[in-house]
């Protein structure tokens, strides 16, 4: 269970989407966490692929692999 205290100005505006939609306000703080959380596991799977790149490909070598050389 997760509580989350929102600004007046910031729980006014999710209330009225959700009056608006008839969707809960649950649904929208949900909805966002999941998409905020998404970005940044992105952000830092690509700070980890620039700390440590590992091996790198060639757009040839690529399309060798892929049967879509020639």
């Amino acid at each position: 269970m997760l509580a989350v205290r929102l600004s007046p100005d910031i729980e006014k505006r999710l209330d009225e989407l959700s009056k608006k939609t008839g969707r809960t306000k649950t649904y929208y703080a949900r909805e966002a966490i999941i998409e905020y959380i998404d970005d940044l596991e992105d952000y830092y799977l690509a700070v980890d692929r620039l700390r440590s790149p590992g091996r790198r490909w060639t757009m040839e070598e690529v399309e060798k692999e892929l049967g879509l050389a020639g």
